[in-house]
């Protein structure tokens, strides 16, 4: 039996995608998304995922540059790869690697044992965000809808 290779859109669902989001500080953000994911799925505790998120972003900033982050962390009792999209209203600072704030954001939550699976994500996210077409169609979006639709398209259709 072969591995089967997740996805970014196999992980992601309208429920986690969410456009314009206010947000005044990357600890807002980073509650925001704990919150959002916590409502989702119910057997994740949201303090132990905002935890999780902080800590991971004290080891280095997920700020990728040109405005994009991936806050990324593995969690206890995750029984799956959890992915939420998300752009804010206005950028925020992030200490991203080339200094400039942030708007756009793919939370990536796994299982605490996953990680060749992490890794080949993390490598997807940062090849679908290097296409510049791609991001700036996802700034576009004016609701949820339009960013989860946008999300699923491959860069540069």
């Amino acid at each position: 039996m072969t591995e089967q290779i997740i996805t970014i859109e196999s992980i992601i669902s309208p429920a986690l995608t969410r456009c314009r989001v206010e947000g005044s500080s990357k600890k807002k953000v980073l509650e925001f998304i704990a919150r959002l994911i916590s409502e989702h799925f119910p057997f994740l505790d949201e303090n132990a995922l905002f935890t999780n998120l902080v800590s991971r972003e004290r080891l280095g900033s997920t700020g990728i540059g040109q405005g994009i982050a991936i806050p990324h962390c593995r969690l206890e009792n995750c029984d799956r790869v959890i992915g939420s999209l998300i752009t804010l209203d206005k950028k925020i600072e992030f200490d991203a690697i080339d200094n400039e704030p942030v708007d756009l954001l793919f939370v990536l939550v796994v299982p605490q044992e996953a990680t060749s699976e992490h890794l080949d994500l993390l490598s997807q996210l940062a090849q679908k965000f290097d296409e510049a077409g791609y991001c700036e169609q996802l700034r576009n979006c004016e609701d949820d809808a339009a960013l989860f639709q946008v999300a699923l398209s491959r860069p540069g259709e």
